[in-house]
């Protein structure tokens, strides 16, 4: 037989998530699978009376079992989570309920940010075979709603994913009966090779409701009497059936492969075909099962010798069980040296219908990421009337290792009731390189929709933290950055010490206090560059050593200073090897320094994605800021501090400073006492230095003792600001004069005049007045004060600004973050900052924390949902009557109505609820209307039909503006003043 196309573009399976009887997520599946359990269990009370529609011999109207496979929970779903009201989540088919929850778990399981997909071109494609749903919801006509029709339909299954994730690619739900789920991979497929979508999510589902289906079976003589599929068995009679969800995630392989995904496996070739006209249109057809197991070999580009296992679709009929294996050997009979293993997750799961293709393609996953082949369950005994062996096949009936090494492949096959055919052959991903990488720090993330479900994610990752290696932990805090940071709480945690971050995960957990916060906040970032005195041998070493960001942008002065300074000032700030045993506190050496590390570390911080609103530098710390601005060029910047150096460097008498806590009244009649002597800064109103002539100083730092005054020497600094640098001043302004100024990007509060400035006041001129203007920090302090700043971070190599900040504004509510904290820095501080702005709202350019091999994406615990109860319609009891008739029940009382409220705030609260499906205590004034309640414009239809009943208007107030009412208060505010108005 000629096979069909050739060879497609192969597809990598990055992410996966699953429920499925007896197994509430992936790993509990394989864990079912290694071990040949199962999930068939009786039908449970809240589907239908098992006993009622009962009979052992199949009569008419009559299911011949009472055993499936059901989800423990089907009713559970975080409406909250996705922004869906009470009242809709109640209207929804659970089949889209699981579809969101499990898609969004897949996503991150391919260590993929589900929020960060909104916009993309990534497409949906579902198999879906049965909604029984809308059949116990639309019968009754008076009862339709906007919410239940949108609610049912196979094609919402996929558009509610699009929807809620807004996803811009195709989005299809497919149905082509029991093959569905694995047809929806080969579209997913499809798409991906046509450029329609770059990701695609490919899914199956299936709710058992009703016994309609079970009936329908056992009329055609299709039923397991036990309820369990038994395939290639000798006690194989018929289908058992089964529930469940399963999710994969898609990507060109070259795609994955340069985004460093994990993969579980390469989908290599992919086919479908139809049976045509063959005995039935529900009979199974050998030479077209043949032909597309064929296909789907020449699309791949294989042998069949080359294929080690296939996961078939093994019903457990013996018809179906019989033509399965007549078409499998027809491939692979004489084609190898050993026979292929022939299982199907049937026998563990039931038949999943429109999910029973994911359901083997997962499976077939799995054990290709594990390189393990689970066994077949009900294969002791296999039917000897197929001929396994004659075709090629085996039962693996234990756990089987496959190769550890080169590629190993296994195929996949689902066949459909009405002829639809499909199979998929997948293989081992190359081998890459994720080996992880010691040092450095990272931060961990968590974020959740509440602090509960916060909590419990955060135990999640805990779990992971304690079982992994401390050679992980960058991978996984990278991993977290990646995955774990959109949601509205948010936590973060700087990790480089696996046991401190053990220690501290176990006592935040349970605290509390635990610093949480929001996403939905904006963070307003001052850098303050701190000066001169701040210096220290071998300053910011640790950072340098630490991380990668910082090393790259202290370099990058290191390469501007030195044509200018004529040597290497990293060899003098990182290794201090000062020049003719010259120390870092002399000026010619500590102010290049100082500016070096002020903008290293403040381009470091940008590079991190940390923005400020304004700038403002101290001393020396204002060419940092200025440069980082735009005002200077680097290089400009570099010659204008280094030729600053050296002027001072040449002064015969640096003077000295001494800081006063004193106002300025009290000290300028002693200053002025003393020609050498000037206010050289304004700190605070009680917070000032003087500087000038040494010996001036001196007497004078006695006088002011005498008085009472506290006066603290300034250690390791020339006395700039004063009358002392006049004679500098000449020789320095040549080269200011040659620089050029450019207009600030970032405003900057000036300390010469204590204000911001404006576009052109950042010129030679002021850097020349600079240097002997007082400064004037409380003042410009003020005026970055003034943009109402949430965070101040010091930018230097100490924490300096900070105490005078403190004393300056006591009253101040800006967090104050320090990188750099000293000479006892660890270098793992830039963490701690990034962990903080990322609490409070920030979201950071994580990936330039790390290196390349630490930016590895680790497969992390997928969300936990809250599981809320979302009620499941119970069929209604209805006795099988085999004579005809059934018996209906009583309808339920209707509630009784609750008590008109009293206000118009109440009553509109209470509008609010109702439509909604709320309590009214549930109702938080700030909560938004779309995005925290699901209130979509059909939701505000109703209310504003349900506002003028209960406010009983008559016409008079218009309630056009509700779809653009953003919160509870704004709406409540709305009804308010306009029924004050009226």
């Amino acid at each position: 037989m000629t096979w069909g196309a050739g060879p497609i573009s192969p597809v990598a399976v990055v992410g996966i998530d699953c429920r499925f009887p007896g197994a509430p997520d992936k790993n509990a599946f394989w864990d079912m699978l290694l071990k040949g359990d199962h999930g068939i269990t009786r039908i449970p009370s809240d589907r239908w009376d098992a006993e009622a529609f009962y009979s052992a011999e199949g009569k008419p109207g009559t299911m011949n079992t009472t055993m499936a496979g059901f989800l423990s929970d089907p009713a559970s779903f975080d409406h909250e989570f996705f922004g869906i009201s009470p009242h809709d989540a109640r209207e929804m088919d659970p089949q889209q309920r699981l579809l969101l929850q499990t898609s969004w778990r897949a996503i991150e399981d391919a260590a993929i940010d589900p929020a960060s997909l909104a916009g993309s071109r990534t497409s949906v494609h579902v198999g879906i075979m049965s909604s029984e749903w809308a059949m116990l919801h639309m019968a009754d006509y008076a009862e339709i709603t906007p919410q239940r029709g949108t609610g049912n339909g196979y094609h919402m299954a996929a558009n509610r994913i699009s929807y809620h994730l807004d996803l811009k690619g195709p989005s299809v739900a497919v149905d082509t009966a029991c093959s569905s789920s694995l047809v929806a991979v080969h579209l997913a497929i499809a798409a991906l090779s046509a450029g329609d979508c770059d990701l695609a999510i490919a899914a199956g589902v299936n709710i058992i409701l009703t016994p309609a289906l079970s009936i329908f079976y056992t009329q055609a003589g299709l039923s397991a009497a036990d309820g369990e599929c038994k395939p290639f068995s000798a006690h194989a009679d018929g289908i058992g059936r089964g529930e469940g969800v399963g999710v994969v995630v898609l990507r060109r392989l070259s795609d994955a492969i340069a985004h460093k995904q994990p993969i579980y496996a390469v989908i290599e070739g992919s086919a479908v075909s139809h049976d045509g006209r063959s005995n039935g249109v529900t009979a199974p057809n050998r030479w077209s099962q043949q032909q597309v197991i064929g296909n789907a070999y020449a699309r791949a580009g294989v042998r069949p010798g080359e294929v080690s296992f296939v996961e078939a679709h093994g019903t457990g009929t013996t018809l179906g069980d019989m033509i399965e294996v007549q078409a499998l050997g027809a491939v692979h009979a004489g084609e190898r040296e050993q026979p292929c293993a022939l299982g199907s997750v049937k026998g563990n799961i039931g038949h999943t219908e429109g999910a029973a293709g994911i359901a083997g393609l997962i499976k077939t996953c799995l054990a290709l990421d594990r390189r393990i082949l689970p066994p077949s369950r009900h294969s002791d005994d296999e039917n000897a009337d197929l001929r396994l062996d004659q075709h090629g096949l085996w039962l693996a009936r234990l756990p089987m290792r496959l190769p550890a090494e080169g590629t190993v492949r296994g195929a996949v096959s689902s066949f459909g009731l009405g002829g639809t055919n499909s199979h998929l052959v997948l293989a081992t991903p190359p081998v890459a390189d994720r080996r992880p990488e010691r040092g450095g720090a990272g931060v961990l993330t968590v974020s959740a929709g509440t602090l509960k479900a916060l909590r419990r994610n955060l135990a999640a990752l805990a779990e992971v933290i304690d079982r992994e290696p401390s050679e992980r932990l960058p991978q996984i805090c990278h991993s977290t950055n990646l995955v774990k940071t959109s949601l509205k709480h948010r936590w973060a945690l700087p990790a480089w010490n696996r046991e401190k971050l053990k220690a501290d995960l176990r006592s935040q957990i349970g605290d509390p206090r635990m610093p949480v916060g929001s996403g939905y906040a904006t963070p307003k970032v001052i850098f303050l560059f701190t000066g001169p005195g701040s210096q220290y041998p071998r300053m910011t070493r640790a950072l340098y050593d630490n991380l990668p960001a910082y090393r790259d942008r202290f370099d990058e002065v290191d390469s501007a200073m030195r044509p200018y300074f004529g040597r290497s000032i990293a060899s003098v700030v990182i290794d201090d090897m000062c020049p003719d045993g010259a120390s870092i506190h002399d000026p010619g050496l500590a102010q290049p320094a100082l500016f070096a590390v002020g903008y290293a570390l403040g381009a470091t911080l940008r590079d991190l994605g940390v923005w400020p609103e304004a700038m403002l530098g101290y001393g020396i710390g204002e060419y940092a800021a200025a440069s980082l601005a735009g005002v200077l060029s680097l290089s400009a910047a570099c010659e204008i501090v280094v030729a600053l150096a050296a002027s001072v460097q040449k002064l015969t008498d640096y003077g000295a400073m001494v800081a006063i806590e004193a106002t300025a009244a009290q000290v300028q009649p002693h200053v002025d006492a003393e020609p050498h002597v000037a206010i050289a800064a304004f700190n605070g109103p009680r917070d000032l230095i003087i500087g000038g002539d040494a010996d001036a100083i001196t007497r004078l730092s006695g006088t002011l003792s005498e008085a009472g005054i506290v006066t603290k020497p300034v250690l390791g600094a020339p006395a700039l600001h004063s009358p002392l640098m006049g004679p500098m001043v000449t020789e320095f302004s040549r080269t200011a004069d040659g620089i050029t100024a450019h207009r600030p990007a970032v405003p900057i509060a000036s300390t010469v005049h204590g204000r911001l400035v404006t576009d052109d006041e950042l010129g030679s001129a002021y850097w020349v007045e600079q240097v002997t203007a007082p400064v004037r920090f409380d003042a410009a302090l003020g005026a970055v004060r003034a943009l109402t700043p949430t965070h101040l971070i010091e930018i230097g190599p100490t924490s300096v600004a900070s105490d005078l900040i403190r004393r300056a504004d006591p009253g101040h509510e800006m967090a104050i973050l320090t990188p750099c904290p000293g000479e006892a820095a660890t270098g793992h501080e830039v963490a701690q900052v990034l962990a903080s702005l990322y609490r409070d709202g920030l979201t950071p350019r994580w990936q330039r924390l790390y290196t390349k091999q630490q930016q590895v994406p680790w497969r992390l615990p997928p969300y936990l949902f809250d599981d809320h109860a979302v009620p499941l319609p119970v069929m209604t009891t209805r006795r099988a009557n085999i004579e005809g008739g059934t018996t209906a029940p009583a309808p339920a009382p209707a509630p009784a109505p609750a008590p008109a409220p009293e206000s118009i705030v109440e009553r509109t609260l209470a509008a609010l609820a109702e439509v909604g499906g709320y309590a009214t205590a549930d109702l938080a004034m700030d909560a938004r209307l779309l995005d925290d309640l699901g209130y979509d414009s059909l939701t505000l239809i109703r209310l504003s039909d349900r506002l003028t009943t209960i406010l009983s208007l008559d016409g008079s107030m218009d309630l056009s503006e509700l779809p653009q009412l953003e919160t509870v208060r704004d709406v409540v505010s709305y009804i308010s003043s306009r029924h004050n108005a009226s």
